[in-house]
Formats: structure tokens, sequence, C-alpha cells
């Protein structure tokens, strides 16, 4: 088999990394993250909630769940996973006043989550579009990114907060001309999409970053439990499609 390319992404001095929730960017592009500011980039992740409505893993940190506790907690947790990837520029989308809440979702027939009819008028998939984008709008004017990261158009696998982050971003590399790249999942590579392999010192500060993120993973050797109990490998190769 023909080794993949490298994704031109790992050329990219400012990219913008844009997530639904404290945890996704370590698990989809924790590697890429650390990788990255290895490489010298000035990487920005710009976080759309704070989690609030997620499911914690079983054990001390449960009572959480449910609770208007849990997205101060997440907060806290996705500044150590920051620490451990070596970022200082984590952001939070909003303004003064204003916050977008975890939308929660539901596991639909096929698999993919699909929207909570539950979720709250100020979470981010019942928010206005426009409400949303200029708040992103606010940080891509500061950070001027050269690159932009996120979801594919199912939002991995079809959280709205996802799809949401998704639309968030592609709107945002049309109006800034800068370039979008997809993550893909290691199950659906194809030929056009590039590869950020992982080496041992960015897969671990990845692993430790995981940890941090304790109400929602445990890391079991090479691989990651959710709180759901889905079992996953620690990926060492992380994908991404540029479509913009």
């Amino acid at each position: 088999m023909t080794p993949p390319d490298p994704s031109p992404l790992l050329e990219a001095r400012r990219p913008l990394f844009i997530h639904a929730h404290p945890d996704d960017e370590t698990i989809t592009t924790g590697g890429t993250l650390a990788t990255l500011v290895a490489r010298g980039a000035e990487v920005t992740v710009l976080t759309l909630t704070r989690g609030e409505r997620g499911e914690v893993v079983a054990g001390p940190l449960h009572h959480l769940e449910g609770t208007e506790q849990l997205g101060a907690y997440r907060e806290g947790e996705l500044a150590a996973a920051m620490r451990a990837l070596g970022i200082s520029d984590q952001r939070f989308l909003g303004f003064p006043g204003r916050v977008f809440r975890d939308s929660g979702m539901r596991w639909g027939p096929d698999g993919y989550a699909v929207a909570d009819p539950s979720a709250s008028a100020d979470s981010l998939c019942l928010a206005p579009f426009d409400e949303v984008l200029d708040a992103a709008r606010l940080v891509v004017a500061e950070v001027r990114p050269d690159a932009l990261v996120s979801y594919d158009e199912r939002g991995g696998y079809g959280h709205p907060d996802h799809v949401r982050a998704h639309e968030v971003a592609v709107r945002l590399a049309e109006e800034w001309a800068v370039p979008l790249y997809l993550i893909v999942p290691a199950d659906a590579v194809r030929a056009d999409v590039g590869a950020v392999d992982v080496d041992p010192v960015a897969w671990s500060r990845k692993v430790a970053a995981l940890r941090c993120h304790a109400t929602q993973v445990t890391v079991d050797g090479d691989d990651l439990v959710h709180s759901g109990g889905q079992r996953q490998a620690i990926d060492r190769v992380e994908w991404f499609r540029r479509v913009l």
C-alpha cells in the first residue's frame, strides 16, 4: 500500500480549530495539535460550547451529570488538556453576557446522533445562525488564521453541535478565503485525504490531554473508553481532507 501523503495542514502557521465541546479537540485532533505546536505554529482552539449536557463516566465525577456544575468543570478539564498539548490560545464562542450551550443529542435508528427536542433556547443548535457566525467572525478577525479545521457535513457522528461547527467553518472559510480541512475518520479515508503521523512525543501529549477529560473518557492502554462505554483506539494517524 502506498503511504499516504502528509496533510498540507502541517504547513499552517496560524491554524484555527473549531470544535463543539471540550474533549472533541483531543479525541479527533489532539495529535495534530501537539504536532503543530512542536513545529512552531500559533494554534488557536475555538470551543463552541462547554459540554453542559454531556454524559459523565461512572465513578467519582458521575454526580456532575445533569447539573449546572458540569460545564464549569469541563472548562477546567479543557484548560488542563490545552496545557498538556502545549496550546496557550483556547477560546469559547460567545459575546459578553452571551454563551452558547450544549444542545444535547439522542441516538437515531441509523446509529448517528440526532437533535434532542429538549434542547434549551440558548443552545448552539437553536441559536440564530447569524448570531453564532458573528461571534465566530470576531475570533477570525483577531486571529487571522491561515487554515481552518472542523468536522465533515455530518459532524462526524451526527451531533447537532458538530454539524453547526461544520456549517460555521464553511461560511468562515468562504468569507475569509481560508483553506478548510475536514476531519476524516480512519474508516473513511480516501485518495484525496492527507495524513498527520502522530510521533511518540505528540502521541504521549495527546494521551495526557485525554486523561484531563476525566468526565468524558477513560484511557485504557492504547484505547479510550467513552462515557457510554464505546471503546476506540487512540489514533496514531489523524486524517484531513481539504475542501476549500
